[in-house]
């Protein structure tokens, strides 16, 4: 395969990464301040299959397309009001978290292990992320952002950083036998 038709095939599926993460914002708990949404099973799932650069960009895709007005973020909402928001900080989060996630998995081992771990970190990118803007933009005290805005979502955060872990990994070897996925050095395939 050509290196222009690897690239093509990696931005397709950086496409369809930043859908997956659309529709799984969609599958969302409400809570007072931030709910709890799929968004982030979908960013753990796209660096553990992607790594960190087409992580970080199948994101990036996400959150443009959501800025431009396109209601890809959880609850249908779409807008560049949601990016300065109180929720915003964890879009941004996405970013970084999948960037990371993939980067960990990238020089170590693409196994469930190193999954689990990297996905526990990006996890942890995320909540930082959002406690921060959430504090800002409601103008609350760190206890109450990290009330609101992190002790709710660690429980079901570890439940997704493994539901991720697992899937991913399965889904990336399955990838890479059928073609349709390139292997880094360090793949367990």
């Amino acid at each position: 395969m050509t290196k222009e038709k690897s690239k093509l095939r990696m931005i397709i599926q950086c496409g369809i990464f930043a859908a997956i993460t659309a529709v799984l914002a969609q599958v969302e708990i409400p809570l007072p301040l931030v709910p709890i949404s799929g968004q982030t099973l979908a960013v753990g799932l796209t660096a553990t299959i992607l790594g960190s650069r087409y992580g970080a960009l199948a994101m990036i895709c996400y959150a443009a397309l959501g800025a431009v007005g396109l209601p890809v973020f959880a609850g249908f909402k779409g807008g560049a009001q949601v990016l300065v928001g109180p929720t915003g900080g964890y879009i941004f989060g996405f970013i970084a978290a999948a960037f990371i996630t993939g980067l960990i998995l990238e020089r170590t081992k693409y196994n469930l292990t190193m999954a689990m771990m990297a996905n526990t970190v990006g996890m942890i990118i995320t909540l930082l992320f959002g406690m921060i803007q959430l504090k800002f933009v409601l103008d609350l005290t760190w206890g109450q952002a990290l009330a609101g805005g992190v002790y709710p979502f660690i429980v079901v955060g570890l439940i997704k950083a493994f539901l991720a872990s697992w899937i991913g990994i399965t889904v990336r070897s399955r990838l890479i036998q059928a073609k349709l996925l390139t292997s880094s050095k360090n793949a367990a395939a």
